[in-house]
């Protein structure tokens, strides 16, 4: 797929420190789709969607992207890939056990809307998992969110309030932090790899060769998903809601 900027894609060696922070979530929340009926609202590229399609019953990835529905439906045959609005889900009341919306929740207008119609989709007991910036840490200080692609990013109370405001139950709130190694290429490169990633980007200028080495390096072990540290602090947050 073409590079926007924004997109998540695997296989890019400048993206690859974006791409393992994504997956990361992807990969400890996976047993929470285990044998179960998936929707991924937002699948984008649509490797989360193959991933969770190695242990759900079944994995619906929905996307309002044409070139999106037609690189999933091409290359990620398990997938029952649609094209669709997030804001009037094309699935009937309770057909899903599991919604998973990964760094999409930032990009919509309507937030209240989709997470209704999340609501709307999901069985009773079912789990509504969805990731978004920490807007503390990704545009700090600012009202209006530094990447022009998104049009509000939320903290930890803000992202509560909307799910409990759509009629569901917010069970656990789970942070992505920089693990040890990442702690050291941070120091290594001005105590920021993202933000020397950026400077990078906004120079438009030939990758430095340790730079790119180390975000060549990263994986999902750099990273550390939990709920035992300061949830304000975190890079994304991970929220875990519940239809009752």
């Amino acid at each position: 797929m073409a590079l926007t900027g924004e997109r998540t894609v695997p296989g890019v060696a400048e993206e690859n420190y974006w791409f393992r922070r994504h997956e990361v979530v992807y990969r400890r929340l996976l047993d929470r789709c285990r044998d179960r009926d998936v929707l991924e609202a937002g699948c984008g590229e649509g490797y989360g969607a193959d991933l969770i399609a190695d242990v759900a019953r079944g994995v619906i990835g929905l996307d309002y992207d044409e070139s999106a529905v037609a690189h999933v439906r091409a290359r990620y045959p398990r997938v029952d890939m649609r094209h669709g609005n997030l804001a009037a889900l094309p699935l009937a009341d309770e057909s899903v056990d599991v919604v998973v919306n990964f760094q999409v929740i930032e990009h919509l207008w309507d937030q209240g809307q989709f997470v209704a119609e999340c609501r709307r989709v999901l069985r009773p007991g079912g789990l509504l998992l969805m990731s978004t910036p920490n807007r503390i840490t990704f545009s700090p200080g600012l009202d209006t969110p530094v990447n022009p692609f998104h049009t509000r990013e939320l903290n930890a109370a803000e992202l509560t309030e909307l799910l409990v405001d759509a009629g569901l139950r917010a069970d656990s709130m789970l942070g992505v932090y920089h693990g040890s190694r990442l702690a050291e290429l941070d120091a290594r490169h001005g105590g920021s790899i993202i933000d020397a990633q950026i400077a990078r980007a906004l120079a438009d200028a030939p990758w430095p060769a340790e730079l790119l080495a180390d975000v060549e390096s990263v994986t999902v072990d750099d990273f550390e998903l939990t709920d035992g540290r300061d949830i304000d602090a975190s890079l994304d947050l991970v929220a875990i809601a519940v239809r009752p």
